[in-house]
């Protein structure tokens, strides 16, 4: 059997300029992709281009469609297509209802869910011009099921599940695919490591080592979810080897979530 092959193929990622954006444009460009690395962070997406060998950053505020817009503008002007669109770029307020301010979940709910929604509404012209391509949404788990104190998130993702099934059903004539992808908690990651640990614990009244065991013991693999395997399930989902596969939200969790 062939290898799975994307060289050549454009790829775009948003939320690229730090932790697991930056992890899936390193991959899109190893798999032989030219990448736009697109971040509200412009000098955090230009150190992360300049990483790779033929990519651009771009700087895109998911919540602004008229950036996203002129975006897709720049990716079409300097390489004439877009084939693999990965829509990354969240954010995480946790807390429950009554110590989570209507401004925090808005948000949440504005970036992880709005953002999204503009982010194919500008690129996706493009993709059904050509009748090809495969878009991706970097969901969670908590797309899948709730989350304790997090409702926000968990509500925004929810919401990008719901979206990806509907756009998948509204493109899948053009040949353009929609798919996310569930990762499991990635304990490993900066994200966790300098933010969640802290706001965890702190909502639910336990230590951070604490917060890292529950989470670790949820997980029937007993190991936390990395980069690597968001990036499998990406390559696989941006390749022709799943040319049969369109609104589908992909589990990445050590079985977790079934």
């Amino acid at each position: 059997m062939s290898t799975i092959n994307l060289q050549g193929k454009v790829a775009v990622v948003t939320g690229a300029s730090q932790g697991l954006g930056e992890a899936l444009a390193l991959r899109l460009d190893k798999e032989g992709c030219k990448v736009a690395v697109c971040d509200i962070n412009f000098d955090g997406a230009q150190a992360v281009a300049n990483k790779l060998k033929d990519a651009m950053a771009l700087a895109v505020d998911v919540t602004k469609f008229d950036q996203l817009q002129e975006a897709a503008k720049a990716v079409i002007d300097k390489w004439g297509k877009v084939d693999v669109l990965i829509c990354n770029a969240a954010i995480v307020k946790s807390g429950d209802i009554f110590n989570l301010s209507p401004e925090a979940f808005s948000l949440v709910t504005n970036i992880n869910l709005n953002g999204y929604f503009n982010t194919v509404k500008a690129f996706a012209p493009y993709m059904l011009e050509a009748k090809s391509g495969s878009i991706i949404q970097i969901n969670s788990k908590s797309g899948r099921k709730g989350s304790f104190k997090n409702g926000a998130y968990a509500a925004s993702k929810f919401g990008g599940v719901g979206l990806t099934q509907s756009l998948a059903l509204e493109f899948a004539e053009a040949g353009v695919r929609v798919n996310c992808i569930c990762p499991g908690n990635l304990l490993n990651s900066p994200l966790w490591v300098n933010s969640l640990f802290k706001q965890y614990a702190q909502n639910q009244g336990i230590t951070e080592e604490q917060v890292r065991e529950k989470y670790i013991n949820q997980v029937p693999m007993k190991r936390s979810c990395e980069y690597e395997d968001i990036e499998n399930a990406m390559v696989f989902l941006a390749s022709d080897y799943s040319s049969y596969m369109t609104g589908q939200a992909i589990n990445v969790t050590g079985g977790q979530q079934m």
